[in-house]
C-alpha cells in the first residue's frame, strides 16, 4: 500500500531531477546522434533539422544531403562520423557490431518468452504437486511383512548381561577383560 502512494512522488521527482542532471552535465536532447541497427545495415540521424546536411564518412565527403545517412552492409569496423551544417559540425566515432544471420527480438517477444516460460514451469509444479499428493499417506506393503492386526505394545528390550555396568568392588565378572602381554 505504501508503494502504491510513492510512485506518483518518485515519477514527480525524476521529472524534476532529470533536467537538472543534464543540465549539469552538459548533455542534452538536442545534439545526439540517432543511431538504428538492422542486420548490417546502419542508420545515423543527425541533430541538426535543416535540409542540406553534408556526411563525412572517415574522411571522405558523401554524396547524401539528408538527415539521416543509412550504411548499407556494414562490416563491424569502426568509422569516423561527421555531419555539419553550415559552420556547425557534430562528429561520431561509430563502433556498431553487426550481425546478417542475427534475429531481431522486441521487447514484446521478449517479455512473452519469459511469461512462457514461467507457465509451463507452475504447469509442470503444479502436475508434481498432485501428482505426489496422493502417494503421501501410502504405506509400501513389500516393506511390511507383520500382519496388520491391533498393535500391540511390545514390552522393552531384556538387558543384555554381558553389558552390565560395572559397580564397586564386583570386578570378577570383568576380571577376564584385563590386557594380555605378548
Amino acid at each position: 500500500m505504501r508503494l502504491e502512494r510513492s510512485l506518483p512522488l518518485l515519477g514527480l521527482l525524476l521529472c524534476a531531477v532529470l533536467p537538472m542532471v543534464s543540465f549539469l552535465t552538459g548533455v542534452s536532447s538536442q545534439g545526439e546522434f540517432l543511431v538504428e541497427i538492422s542486420g548490417t545495415t546502419v542508420t545515423i540521424t543527425c541533430p541538426f533539422e535543416d535540409e542540406g546536411i553534408r556526411w563525412a564518412l572517415s574522411g571522405r565527403t558523401e554524396a547524401t544531403t539528408e538527415r539521416r545517412f543509412i550504411i548499407r552492409d556494414h562490416d563491424s569496423t569502426p568509422a569516423n562520423l561527421s555531419c555539419s551544417l553550415g559552420a556547425k559540425s557534430r562528429q561520431l566515432y561509430l563502433n556498431a557490431r553487426v550481425c546478417a544471420n542475427c534475429e531481431e527480438l522486441d521487447a514484446l517477444m521478449v517479455a512473452g518468452i519469459i511469461t512462457a516460460d514461467l507457465l509451463i514451469t507452475l504447469g509442470v509444479l503444479i502436475l508434481v504437486y498432485y501428482c505426489s499428493k496422493g502417494r503421501k499417506g501410502r504405506a509400501s506393503a513389500a516393506g511390511d511383512s507383520r500382519p496388520r492386526g491391533q498393535k500391540m505394545q511390545r514390552p522393552p528390550p531384556v538387558p543384555n548381561p554381558d553389558y552390565e555396568p560395572i559397580r564397586k568392588g564386583q570386578r570378577e565378572v570383568y576380571a577376564g577383560l584385563a590386557p594380555r602381554g605378548l
